[in-house]
């Protein structure tokens, strides 16, 4: 079984218009592999009632090597309404990363090397305006630190995958929106629905 390995906070200004502090060594959490889509056009929201955010990412498919093969762009869906109430009560956010289709994943491409994904630009559009855009070298911690970090601590897999981190610019999405999302030469293009 795969596992979806996640970075929060893994670029300063992202950390910052949430508030948080930045931290000191990478921030991990998981989603149910199965949170991943490939290949649809639709982003299906479960709960009409709280607000989810976009964030766009660059992921990292690994190969048996357990070094990236392959990359794309992701949306690292968060229910924002279940994540804060869950965090002020200290418990656990699963819920707000981890439900049904709470990973939508665009084309894969070829990763040429570790170099190329530490200066891949990254840019969501909404409805036609960017909401979302930067470059990997932002990152707090480079491609080849957050590998290692993982490889140290989890027990990766050939075929995991690992969302990178989104940069600032988060926001709600709401039904009918058409989002056109692109990271290097992977692009997605998705539009939401309840």
């Amino acid at each position: 079984m795969n596992t979806i390995y996640c970075l929060g906070r893994s670029y300063a200004k992202h950390a910052q218009e949430l508030g948080n502090e930045i931290p000191a060594s990478p921030l991990i959490f998981i989603k149910a592999y199965a949170c991943a889509t490939e290949s649809s056009s639709v982003i299906q929201l479960p709960n009409p009632e709280d607000e989810f955010h976009h964030e766009l990412e660059l992921v990292l498919k690994l190969g048996k090597n357990l070094e990236p093969s392959h990359y794309t762009c992701g949306i690292d869906l968060t229910n924002r309404s279940a994540q804060n109430k869950l965090k002020e009560k200290g418990k656990p956010w699963a819920l707000a990363k981890s439900f049904k289709g709470a990973a939508p994943l665009g084309s894969w491409q070829k990763v040429e090397s570790i170099e190329s994904l530490n200066q891949m630009n990254l840019q969501l559009k909404i409805n036609g305006g960017t909401k979302q855009s930067s470059n990997t070298k932002l990152l707090l911690f480079k491609i080849e630190q957050i590998l290692a970090y993982l490889k140290n601590t989890y027990p990766l897999q050939p075929g995991d995958l690992v969302m990178t981190g989104t940069p600032e610019g988060v926001g709600a999405l709401h039904p009918g929106d058409k989002l056109e999302a692109s990271v290097g030469k992977a692009e997605a293009q998705w539009t939401v629905s309840l």
